[in-house]
């Protein structure tokens, strides 16, 4: 089961459940939605004006459900790690837990007009990525895939939202599907 846990959710609304039904479709895992039951606030780091996504990971493990084989946390705030200005996401490599942002994701931050669409496409490919470092994946160097490195939101455009073969094999053997799991999202 995924959890997925909006992180100053403002941001974010809307996206979250048409973004769980296609965690759902792309991992088989049933998605819920729940709030997380820690103080995100504590991540922030007011000399940067940003989250530390190291932090949120970390609080997002500690509230882990027992039901849970992974959990999403999805910010809508900046996100960084000590050594980068900034960060799309951060996950566990073959550890339950990812984080992920819309901030950078959103056109607006570029002086672009607003684009849902476009938000919510970036959103997918981050999250599908930052999970699939969760199944012990490295970033791929095979185009589209979507496990390539992103350091700009242009490169996020570039891939697609899905695996590769051989990143999607992986996948597929870290966690084979099994249907009775099922695919539904359910709010919590």
């Amino acid at each position: 089961m995924l959890h997925i846990v909006p992180i100053h959710p403002g941001t974010s609304r809307g996206l979250l459940p048409p973004l769980a039904a296609k965690l759902a479709e792309v991992f088989g895992l049933q998605t819920v939605l729940h709030l997380p039951s820690f103080d995100p606030e504590l991540a922030f780091d007011s000399s940067r004006g940003q989250y530390n996504s190291r932090i949120l990971l970390a609080q997002l493990l500690h509230d882990k459900p027992q039901s849970a084989t992974r959990i999403l946390g999805v910010a809508g705030v900046d996100l960084f790690i000590p050594v980068l200005t900034h960060v799309f996401g951060e996950a566990q490599l073959d550890g339950p837990a990812a984080v992920v942002s819309a901030y950078r994701l959103d056109n607006p931050i570029y002086g672009l007009p607003p684009n849902r669409n476009l938000l919510f496409k970036r959103l997918c490919k981050e999250a599908i990525h930052e999970l699939g470092h969760t199944y012990h994946l490295i970033h791929c160097r095979r185009h589209p895939c979507v496990m390539m490195s992103s350091t700009y939101v242009e490169d996020i455009d570039q891939k697609s939202d899905r695996f590769c073969a051989g990143c999607l094999r992986s996948v597929e053997q870290a966690a084979p599907r099994s249907g009775s799991e099922g695919t539904g999202c359910r709010l919590q």
